[in-house]
């Protein structure tokens, strides 16, 4: 098994007018990348940045974080080449954005990211399956993409149980509602990437969490390979 646990807060939760010490402060508690919301008022209601700002953020805080960007954007084509050259190490787009996802994964590989492919709630795991071997990731939400603060959607957790039994290998993402309360289920579907926005960003104690949640998904990790 490939794969192993990684803690990735949603800066989208963080003070927006200090975003670079709000990156430097989750690597400096552990955090293993950063997930980036990109929204763009079409394919979700809210409007949050762009690749102007993501090349702000790599100059500013250097090549070291893994920026995972989450694509939430109508025309995600459009977008591949910019965030590449803005620093972008991995453009995660969603399944329902576009019409020819074979064509975009290779385009992203050749630009030299990662390809993440996510699917709403409302979307079957069984539509991302056929791409399941092209790309690095693979992102199941927990909410309905656009907001932060959801509840988590437990029921959720079969499209992952799925994943993880098809694609043994595959890095799979859990994105909303996802902190100490839900992790459990979350690592014991078979989740190994974990975003987290307020119960990161927003607590006392990042650190604390962080860890807490990285030893949850790394115990199921563990169990789940002894038990093969």
């Amino acid at each position: 098994m490939a794969y192993s646990a990684k803690i990735g807060p949603s800066i989208l939760s963080s003070d927006l007018s200090c975003l670079g010490s709000e990156c430097v402060r989750m690597m400096e508690c552990g955090a293993d990348y950063l997930h980036l919301d990109v929204m763009d008022g079409h394919f979700v209601p809210n409007i949050t940045f762009g690749h102007p700002m993501v090349e702000c953020l790599r100059k500013s805080i250097g090549q070291d974080p893994f920026f995972d960007m989450h694509m939430m954007v109508s025309r995600p084509e459009q977008w591949v080449k910019p965030m590449a050259a803005a620093g972008a190490n991995q453009y995660t787009f969603h399944l329902e954005a576009t019409t020819n996802p074979g064509n975009l994964i290779k385009e992203i590989k050749e630009s030299g990211m990662k390809v993440g492919l996510a699917i709403k709630p409302g979307t079957t795991v069984e539509e991302l399956a056929p791409w399941a071997n092209h790309i690095d990731m693979a992102l199941v939400m927990t909410v309905e993409p656009g907001f932060g603060g959801q509840k988590f959607l437990e029921d959720m957790m079969p499209k992952v149980s799925w994943l993880r039994s098809q694609f043994p290998s595959l890095d799979i993402e859990v994105d909303g509602g996802v902190g100490p309360d839900t992790i459990h289920k979350c690592a014991e579907a078979g989740a190994n990437m974990i975003v987290s926005g307020s119960a990161v960003v927003s607590s006392d104690d990042p650190r604390s969490v962080i860890a807490l949640l990285r030893t949850v998904v790394a115990e199921a990790i563990q169990k789940r390979s002894l038990d093969r």
